[in-house]
């Protein structure tokens, strides 16, 4: 009998290796790293991780703080994770979640994923004889508007909100409500860091208000958000709801670690 022939495990292409083991390498890092730590760990050149965090930040997979001289993931990065969520697993897992949601609270709820600035729906549970919403499944909304937005937000790196939002021309403003610059967007996330969920109130559809969580993957990246929707004065309270939701985005976490 013929031996099994040994299985090469060498890369075909060493440089596509070691692009995805930086994208990895930072993808699991709490914050942001120098190039100098990525080359240690990795135990790859100096010269080889500059140059391909270069060509990686030049596509917008990584992010450049130069201040700090350190570097982390960047928002196309972030749309491949919410093109993969949009492929099917997170909204099948989340699906069933939604509607528990919905039929526990009475009202319409949803999850979104990131993609770059803007949120978009991949999950829509609409309660009975509730409003009709815009948030149907696949509608893209600009994220510092929404709920879901704003908690994954708030999750973010800062330097990550700051490379979404450089200035004012970042912002579609919708109602006095709305963030309409860095730093009211910036005083809005302090403001849902603390509270530990988001709100919104009429920056959407005049006379709706929602809450939303940010659901975390194993590396602390929020990779998508669930929230409830209801007409302004005649819903739950805040944190009625929002303790709701913070369970269902605590059990989507756990389906997703598994």
């Amino acid at each position: 009998m013929i031996p099994d022939k040994p299985i090469d495990r060498t890369p075909q292409v060493p440089a596509a290796d070691q692009t995805l083991r930086i994208l990895r390498h930072l993808a699991g890092r709490p914050a942001p790293v120098a190039a100098s730590a990525v080359a240690r760990d990795l135990g790859l050149p100096r010269s080889t991780v500059y140059h391909l965090l270069t060509t990686l930040a030049a596509h917008g997979f990584v992010l450049h703080l130069r201040e700090e001289r350190r570097w982390s993931l960047g928002t196309a990065a972030s749309e491949l994770a919410g093109g993969f969520a949009r492929q099917q697993p997170l909204a099948r897992l989340g699906r069933p979640l939604v509607a528990a949601l919905a039929d526990d609270l009475g009202e319409s709820t949803h999850l979104a994923v990131m993609s770059g600035s803007d949120v978009v729906y991949i999950v829509e549970e609409r309660a009975p004889r509730r409003p009709t919403l815009v948030t149907e499944v696949g509608v893209r909304l600009p994220a510092h508007l929404t709920a879901t937005g704003r908690a994954m937000l708030a999750a973010l790196p800062r330097e990550q909100v700051r490379a979404l939002y450089p200035d004012r021309s970042a912002f579609s403003t919708r109602d006095d409500t709305a963030p309409a610059s860095p730093a009211e967007l910036r005083e809005l996330l302090r403001d849902v860091r603390g509270r530990g969920y988001a709100i919104e109130d009429g920056a959407v559809t005049p006379g709706l208000r929602s809450v939303g969580v940010a659901v975390r993957d194993a590396a602390d990246w929020p990779i998508a958000a669930v929230a409830a929707t209801w007409s302004t004065g005649s819903g739950p309270e805040d944190q009625a709801a929002a303790a709701a939701v913070a369970a269902t985005a605590s059990a989507l976490e756990r389906r997703l670690r598994r």
